[in-house]
């Protein structure tokens, strides 16, 4: 689904920083008028004259408000920070809670970059926690939908067609998102926001943009209210898919705006975009073609594993050898688990505060293997190969591409099937303890290095404390 990145003179700063501000908050003044004036006039009713509706669900601050009802606080009322003050002052915040926000703090946000005058309490992240309740509250969407209408967007965020269930309810679109994030909030103590559209992208833009300027927290949006309504709207990247770079490259046209881009010349955005300038022309009029059908029904042509690590301090090229090896051996054991085989490999090295870009690539392996002995020399080759010796490396991201069912018959004199076959039963065999006993039932040498992380991590979930 395709829907759904300094001024001299400090006084100068400061007035245009106050001048941003007022122009902000009078936008946001007008702009909740119409939308509210919008929301009493349009009231969808599913299978009449509307076509299909959907519904876009985002749990408000997740993490911070699981820690919140968890602690028995408001999370409107108590600044509360998610994050891993081991990490030193550096750790990014995975979530604020709505009360923090109110004072300013941005989502996301470093705990350095926190005024040191707000005081706040500060949460461990808990991803297994995380993830009980949005399973919980999933289980909350499915008493009431079926899940062929339910899509999964993130642990936090989810798509619905709820065209059906309005007859099947006799209720307004409006209606039915109340009685679902009621639901959640009496079960959770969970605040919602949701998005009505008449399509998937109009959904997710109506909970994203329109949802934050009415008391209801439920946003809407046709076709029409769409262009009514944001196509003025700035900045680009607050629309779903419009990241940084997208942005620049339109700033270069002097579009800032999606009506902007409406007035282009689609030659001159498929120059630019290539194929994606299909799907920035459609969600810059608001269309969007893909139904929740579509979604459940797509499969990719090609299949990948990978992992991505962050370091937390500048390693060099033994300790970052010794990192990927871990790496590798955990993603080809997701590999064997899912009986799969790799048929091509890629790595990605990124130094210490952008000193130079990063580096990395991609190899195709000989045959397609699941042998960890095999791709851990794959590796080891492109990682000499790519290096960049004598520079801090902060992050190492690795990939098993080209995935397959199916191991390549292809033989080799230098090489013993029979050995393939055992070294595939030991896999397996390690596999089936890891499953059983945890990822730290089974080590290696290089596992229990200074600078290898493959201890920690396994009790991690996603890369964050579990």
């Amino acid at each position: 689904m395709v829907m759904l990145s300094k001024i001299c003179s400090r006084s100068l700063s400061r007035m245009m920083k106050f001048l941003e501000n007022a122009s902000r908050l009078l936008t946001e003044h007008l702009f909740r008028d119409r939308i509210v004036d919008t929301n009493r006039r349009y009231h969808f009713k599913g299978g009449v004259d509307m076509g299909r509706v959907y519904l876009c669900i985002d749990l408000k601050s997740f993490y911070a408000s699981v820690e919140c009802v968890a602690r028995g606080y408001d999370p409107f009322k108590v600044p509360l920070v998610v994050a891993d003050p081991t990490r030193g002052d550096g750790a990014i915040t995975l979530a604020i809670s709505p009360a923090l926000k109110e004072l300013g703090v941005k989502n996301r946000c470093r705990i350095f970059e926190i005024p040191k005058q707000i005081q706040y309490e500060i949460a461990m992240p808990r991803m297994r926690k995380y993830i009980e309740v949005s399973a919980q509250i999933y289980g909350i969407y499915l008493q009431f939908l079926s899940p062929d209408d339910i899509h999964v967007y993130s642990i936090d965020e989810v798509f619905i067609d709820v065209t059906p269930y309005l007859k099947t309810y006799n209720c307004k679109a409006t209606d039915f998102a109340k009685i679902l994030m009621n639901a959640v909030m009496n079960k959770t103590g969970i605040c919602a926001t949701a998005g009505i559209g008449t399509n998937l992208y109009l959904a997710k833009i109506a909970m994203d943009i329109v949802a934050k300027h009415v008391p209801e927290h439920i946003g809407i949006l046709t076709e029409e209210l769409y262009r009514k309504l944001l196509w003025n709207h700035q900045p680009l990247t607050d629309f779903w898919g419009f990241g940084h770079g997208k942005a620049a490259r339109l700033a270069k046209y002097g579009v800032y705006d999606m009506q902007g881009i409406t007035m282009l010349q689609e030659a001159l955005l498929y120059k630019e975009f290539g194929v994606n300038a299909e799907f920035i022309i459609d969600h810059a009029w608001g269309r969007e073609s893909c139904t929740m059908a579509d979604i459940h029904n797509y499969r990719g042509k090609s299949r990948s594993l990978s992992n991505s690590q962050i370091l937390f301090e500048d390693y060099d090229v033994d300790g970052a050898r010794i990192v990927m090896k871990e790496m590798v051996e955990n993603l080809v054991l997701e590999l064997v688990e899912e009986n799969l085989y790799a048929k091509g490999i890629s790595l990605y090295i990124r130094y210490s505060k952008d000193c130079i870009p990063a580096t990395g690539g991609a190899m195709k392996l000989t045959q397609a293997t699941c042998s960890i002995k095999k791709i851990q020399e794959a590796f080891g080759k492109l990682f000499i190969d790519k290096i960049r010796i004598g520079y801090g490396i902060r992050q190492i991201g690795i990939s098993l591409t080209n995935l397959t069912y199916e191991p390549d018959m292809q033989l080799s004199f230098f090489e013993d099937p029979e050995d393939d076959e055992k070294e595939k039963q030991m896999e397996v065999a390690m596999v089936d303890i890891r499953t059983r006993f945890g990822k730290n039932a089974l080590l290696k040498g290089f596992n229990l290095f200074d600078k290898a992380t493959g201890i920690k991590r396994n009790t991690m979930v996603g890369g964050h404390n579990g």
